[in-house]
């Protein structure tokens, strides 16, 4: 075994258990934290990064052409639908009432769901 391989297996492994440790933290995080919000937030961020971070890992540990494209497309899929589920949860809960808005600092929903279109100005009448 050569000392470059040792280290790339010794990096994989360090950055498996690294991305294991970000997952679990994750994981914690949805079970402490308060709303529905916070815990999208940590559903999608921990667990995206910890995953990528594993991906990473096996890469290092597997070094094969097929084996990384698998693990690409994973990654792709990951970053692809995670954040899109969270945003859909999220949206959901506030459209629902699931939101205390005394909480928000910012409310940018407010705005496009409470406001109205201005009704259009009468024309000529048609002859």
């Amino acid at each position: 075994m050569s000392v470059w391989t040792q280290f790339t297996d010794t990096l994989g492994a360090a950055l498996v258990f690294f991305g294991a440790a970000v997952c679990l933290l994750g994981v914690v995080g949805m079970l402490w934290l308060p709303d529905v919000l916070s815990r999208s937030h940590a559903a999608t961020k921990p667990q995206t990064l910890g995953l990528l971070l594993v991906l990473a890992g096996v890469a290092l540990r597997l070094r094969s052409g097929m084996d990384l494209a698998t693990l690409a497309l994973i990654g792709f899929f990951q970053l692809m639908t995670s954040p899109v589920a969270s945003h859909l949860v999220a949206r959901s809960a506030y459209r629902t009432g699931q939101i205390d808005h005394d909480e928000l600092i910012i409310d940018d929903l407010d705005v496009q769901l409470t406001e109205r279109a201005p009704d259009p100005e009468p024309g000529p009448a048609p002859d």
